[in-house]
């Protein structure tokens, strides 16, 4: 009972916050999704990603260890969904990134941040600016078909957890006043990310439901056996294995639908798996931290 009790104090504030976006857009009001975004990704979550490195006491090589476990992660997830969406005869552009890559921002962050604390959101960011230098690398080049390497180097989450590594391994913190300030900030980068993942659920037109259900139990399948089997096989124990386990079983990214409408991946059908697998993670996320939280 206690640990339902936590399960729902961790969750409650996630999915209640994207309600309210989702009901804020049902209801007719405006909220734009773009500027938002743009808001978010340039200030509040870099900002966030930074404090979040320097303010938390990651070893080296703990550090080293997750980062590697993370992008083998991905890269095993991306050949097991190859070969799936291969035997299916789905498209790689519209399918492949998608089922690759999870919301580990939107969702993964604040659950990290709830369920782990401090330490466990500066492990989540780690995760996170590794899926997202492959989102914009690799996940790009499988949606539209080109690599576009300069674009990582203008995203301010690159710089954010370059320098947030950098003092971290220095053990140099910048003053109060800067830390207060980009903190400030950072604060907003939670709610807002929440907000903009029940905004856009809300605006998307799913296509093909039923299959959806399929692939985003599969996706998430594959991403606890593979992620529990890469933090296994790589010696990570206690809160990194657990961020790593919870990451790689986030639900199809809101990102995934704008790059597949952006290069006419079929976007239709990756509206469907981010609507399916976000209800789906509804129920799985809880029960993944209740297994994670015993462990």
């Amino acid at each position: 009972m206690n640990l339902a009790l936590t399960v729902l104090e961790i969750t409650a504030p996630v999915f209640v916050l994207g309600a309210a976006g989702f009901a804020w857009v049902r209801l007719g009001y405006e909220y734009p999704t773009e500027f938002v975004t743009r808001l978010a990704m340039t200030f509040a979550v870099p900002c966030l990603i930074f404090t979040a490195l320097v303010g938390t006491r990651i070893e080296p090589g703990a550090l080293a260890a997750l980062s590697i476990a993370a992008a083998l992660s991905y890269a095993l997830v991306a050949l097991v969904t190859f070969g799936i969406v291969k035997a299916l005869r789905l498209s790689l552009r519209g399918y492949l990134a998608p089922l690759t890559f999870g919301n580990t921002g939107n969702l993964g962050l604040p659950l990290a941040l709830f369920a782990f604390g401090d330490v466990g959101l500066g492990l989540a960011v780690v995760v996170f600016a590794i899926m997202a230098i492959a989102m914009f690398t690799v996940g790009l080049w499988m949606v539209a078909g080109a690599a576009n390497p300069a674009r990582v180097l203008r995203e301010p989450i690159l710089w954010a957890s370059v320098l947030g590594v950098i003092c971290l391994i220095v053990d140099w913190t910048p003053p109060e006043v800067a830390m207060n300030s980009l903190g400030l900030m950072g604060q907003l980068g939670i709610p807002l990310m929440l907000l903009t993942l029940g905004a856009a659920v809300a605006r998307l037109k799913p296509a093909n439901v039923l299959p959806a259900l399929g692939l985003s139990a599969a996706k998430l399948a594959i991403g606890l056996v593979i992620a529990a089997g890469v933090g296994l096989a790589t010696g990570l124990t206690g809160v990194a294995f657990s961020i790593l386990v919870l990451q790689l079983a986030t639900p199809v990214g809101v990102s995934s639908y704008l790059l597949a409408e952006r290069y006419k991946a079929d976007p239709d059908a990756v509206a469907g798996l981010v609507v399916v697998s976000t209800l789906l993670a509804i129920a799985a996320l809880p029960v993944t931290l209740s297994f994670l939280l015993q462990h």
